[in-house]
C-alpha cells in the first residue's frame, strides 16, 4: 500500500511539474499566455491531490487544514486558467494580471506542502 501511495506521490509531483514548467517556459520566452498543457498538469494535480487525501491506512492523522487550503489555492489556480483560456480565445491575448498570478500561486502551493507539516 505505501508504495501505491509513493506513486501517487510521485504522479502528483509531477503534475505540479508540469503546470509550473509550462508557466516558466510561456514566462520565459515573455508569451502571456495559457497553454493547454498547463490544464492537463491541473487536473493532474488534483486528482492525485484528493487521492492524497483519503486515508490510506497510515498510522499519522491528516492535516486537513493543509489539504484544504492546499484545495483552494488549486481551485484558484483552476479559476485563473480558466477565466484566461476564455479571454485568450475571445480576444487572442491574456492580461498579465490572470497569467501571473498562475505561476505565483502553483509555486505558493508547492511551498505549503513542503514547508507546513
Amino acid at each position: 500500500m505505501e508504495i501505491l501511495r509513493n506513486v501517487v506521490v510521485l504522479v502528483h509531483l509531477v503534475g505540479f511539474a508540469i503546470l509550473f514548467g509550462a508557466w516558466v517556459v510561456e514566462a520565459a520566452a515573455r508569451r502571456i499566455r495559457v497553454t493547454p498543457l498547463m490544464n492537463y498538469a491541473l487536473v493532474i494535480s488534483l486528482v492525485t491531490g484528493l487521492a492524497l487525501s483519503a486515508p490510506w491506512g497510515l498510522d499519522h492523522d491528516l492535516n486537513y487544514a493543509k489539504i484544504g487550503v492546499k484545495l483552494v489555492v488549486l481551485l484558484i489556480i483552476g479559476a485563473l486558467l480558466g477565466i484566461g483560456s476564455a479571454r485568450q480565445k475571445r480576444t487572442g491575448s491574456l492580461s498579465p494580471a490572470i497569467f501571473w498570478p498562475i505561476g505565483i500561486l502553483a509555486l505558493l502551493n508547492a511551498g505549503l506542502a513542503v514547508i507546513w507539516r
